[in-house]
């Protein structure tokens, strides 16, 4: 089963990858390059960290401390031990015959140590504390702001980078139509001049000719220089070399039909980022507004003390020692603070459901905007086919009468220039069309994102 199943895998996930068109590849190459992208995941791994953080929190916590202290001198105490037994002792002498009681020396002891130390490993442990619970159910909900963030932006980059793309392979093809009529109005110069040279023609018609010539090529040069513009804005969103070569083998009419589909299809918005980073702006506000109303919840942790203290630096079995206890907070008035914070919490909360339905109806709007201009474009791009077709019957008509002498030299020179303006038209609203279904799928996010 794995010799078979293993391969199968991997042929899969190959023919997947080869099964990408270029512009697939380079919409992957501009969300891995770009910059503003770049620091956007640094905000949210810094996001993730403090979700850690909080949760963290309600680990115990070991740390070890120490303390060192030595003085003489200031307040003291005495103890009159020697007034105090000298007299009984001296009695007990006397009565034994012997010296085995010694006198005693009065004791003055200072209140400083000397040469005191206190080492102990100190474990504390929150065991009920609201504040924490809410911080963590914040910092996730921050986490979430962070996320549909990044989403938004990289669904703003998709829709530029193909729109560039769009423009790029637009303007080639404009450069690609002024060189075919370039072609033809060379032709028609050439036919001019044999006609001239036979006693057919007139020499206005070959000035004519040039002069058109002339005209297509400050277009070709004009479209030359924006097809170099594409390319360098183009370039600049993938965050590479400016002369960077780019891939023209995108097919536009196999995906023409994607806006047919997408005509049919329901328009919702419901699925936007930035209705979700509303909800959960609201949702966060919500926790906070929970966090200010706990201000009156009791805080209770516990701590234990493991360590050793004496004096002298002395260390032994007696040196030894725990500490355990427990530590209760109430707060019971702050100056009337945490009524105002609960209102200011309730405010926030009333502002972002404001937002919610003010951002549900810009994107609702946006979402029929793009599918109306999607309309629009495919509806010009249906027409301009027609023209087109048109326009190519009407010059091969023309060029036909022209050279049997039916048609004169003026209507051969408009039907060529109806022909270019056609094809131009439909590769721009061709085009259009794939620029008008990127912007689509930006309004209703429906492209997903991995």
């Amino acid at each position: 089963m794995r010799t078979l199943v293993i391969p199968l895998l991997v042929f899969l996930v190959l023919g997947r990858a080869s099964a990408q068109t270029p512009l697939e590849e380079y919409v992957a190459e501009g969300l891995r390059n770009n910059l503003v992208l770049q620091q956007k995941d640094i905000s949210l791994e810094k996001s993730l960290l403090a979700l850690k953080m909080a949760n963290g929190m309600f680990l115990p916590s070991v740390s070890l401390l120490g303390n060192f202290t030595s003085g003489d001198g200031g307040r003291s105490i005495a103890f009159p031990v020697g007034d105090l037994l000298n007299p009984v002792y001296s009695t007990l002498n006397a009565l034994t015959g012997t010296s085995n009681f010694p006198q005693v020396e009065n004791v003055n002891t200072n209140f400083f140590p000397r040469e005191f130390y206190d080492v102990r490993a100190r474990t504390s442990m929150p065991l009920f504390n609201t504040d924490l619970i809410y911080n963590r159910k914040i910092k996730s909900q921050q986490t979430l702001l962070q996320e549909y963030e990044i989403a938004i932006y990289q669904r703003e980059l998709i829709k530029n980078i193909k729109s560039a793309y769009f423009t790029y392979l637009a303007a080639r093809e404009g450069v690609s139509i002024y060189q075919s009529a370039l072609a033809r109005a060379q032709e028609g110069k050439r036919v001019n001049e044999s006609l001239l040279a036979n006693g057919k023609g007139l020499p206005a018609y070959v000035l004519r000719s040039q002069s058109e010539i002339e005209n297509i090529q400050a277009n070709l040069v004009q479209a030359e220089r924006q097809v170099d513009n594409a390319r360098l804005y183009f370039n600049f969103l993938l965050n590479r070399d400016a002369a960077s070569e780019i891939i023209a083998t995108y097919v536009p009419e196999e995906h023409i039909a994607r806006a047919t589909q997408a005509l049919q299809e329901p328009t919702s918005a419901q699925s936007r980022e930035e209705l979700y980073q509303v909800k959960t702006a609201t949702e966060l506000n919500t926790h906070a507004l929970h966090l200010t109303r706990s201000f009156w919840s009791p805080r209770l942790s516990g701590f234990i003390d493991v360590g050793a203290q004496a004096e002298n630096l002395q260390y032994n079995r007696q040196a030894n020692y725990y500490l355990f206890g427990f530590q209760l907070e109430m707060p019971l008035f702050a100056g009337f603070t945490n009524r105002h914070k609960i209102a200011q919490a309730k405010l926030d909360i009333k502002n972002t459901e404001l937002s919610y339905r003010q951002v549900g109806q810009q994107v609702n709007m946006a979402a029929q905007m793009a599918k109306n201009g999607l309309t629009s474009t495919y509806q010009n791009y249906q027409s301009a086919q027609k023209q087109l077709e048109a326009a190519q019957s009407y010059q091969r008509l023309i060029e036909k009468g022209y050279k049997e002498g039916v048609n004169t030299f003026i209507e051969a020179v408009d039907a060529r220039n109806q022909l270019t303006a056609a094809q131009l038209l439909v590769t721009v609203n061709q085009f259009n069309v794939l620029t008008a279904l990127a912007t689509l799928e930006r309004e209703t996010a429906s492209l997903p994102l991995h």
